[in-house]
């Protein structure tokens, strides 16, 4: 049988969107997210202080996200005004963030696979803090819908791998603020190899979900909490 002209599998089809959305992800500079003994901890390299890569939710659950600003704003309300419409209709505690982050994957999923649009460049983190710090859980999101349920730490965007591997190999549940926040920051100034990067406070967005809050638990932590921290030995 003859292929019509221009006749492109559909194979080949979904291979050159999950290309096109890598390499947009790979362009945006690392964030992380890891736990630690007092929460879950949010570290992204970004000198903006006004377009924000970390958010919070709900009242224990933050979102963290790489790639085009535009779209992963989109999805930050959109789950934000889930999550309130939700919690009102029902409970606070009926507001979790399995269920947040099976609705990205559907979002996601759907503009994908859809051939009328292009592929968002996103790659996304929701993280939900509990009382014991087994319960605590981190979901990331890419590009396609897929959901993985990971342990401890998740690193996105440029040199995530590196970034990624650095990060398992330092961390540890017991670990407190600052050793986190230093580990975090390490990993990135030394995923490019060579020399490690200088990074300033003023170059880093941080923030925490704090284990101890009842509610509201997400914080920023200001550019002279970080320096003070990363200053400490």
């Amino acid at each position: 049988m003859t292929m019509p002209f221009g006749y492109v599998s559909p194979e080949q089809v979904m291979k050159d969107r999950a290309d096109y959305a890598r390499k947009g992800i790979a362009r945006g500079r690392a964030v992380l997210v890891m736990t630690y003994a007092g929460g879950i901890l949010f570290v992204a390299e970004n000198p903006s202080s006004a377009l924000h890569k970390i958010s919070e939710i709900y009242d224990r659950i933050g979102f963290a996200a790489v790639g085009k600003y535009n779209e992963f704003e989109n999805l930050r309300v959109a789950g934000v005004r889930m999550a309130d419409l939700r919690g009102y209709s029902y409970d606070r505690r009926d507001v979790t963030g399995r269920a947040l982050a099976n609705t990205y994957a559907q979002i996601l999923g759907t503009i994908f696979s859809s051939g009328g649009e292009k592929p968002f460049e996103v790659e996304l983190t929701v993280a939900e803090v509990a009382d014991d710090p087994v319960d605590d859980q981190l979901y990331r999101l890419t590009y396609d819908g897929s959901v993985a349920d990971e342990q401890g730490v998740v690193a996105m965007g440029g040199s995530a791998e590196a970034i990624g591997t650095a990060l398992r190999e330092g961390h540890s549940d017991d670990m407190d603020l600052g050793a986190g926040l230093r580990l975090a920051v390490q990993a990135i100034a030394g995923a490019e190899g060579g020399e490690p990067r200088e990074i300033s406070a003023d170059g880093l967005e941080v923030a925490i979900l704090d284990r101890t809050k009842p509610r509201r638990t997400f914080r920023r932590l200001s550019d002279a909490a970080v320096a003070e921290i990363l200053a400490a030995t």
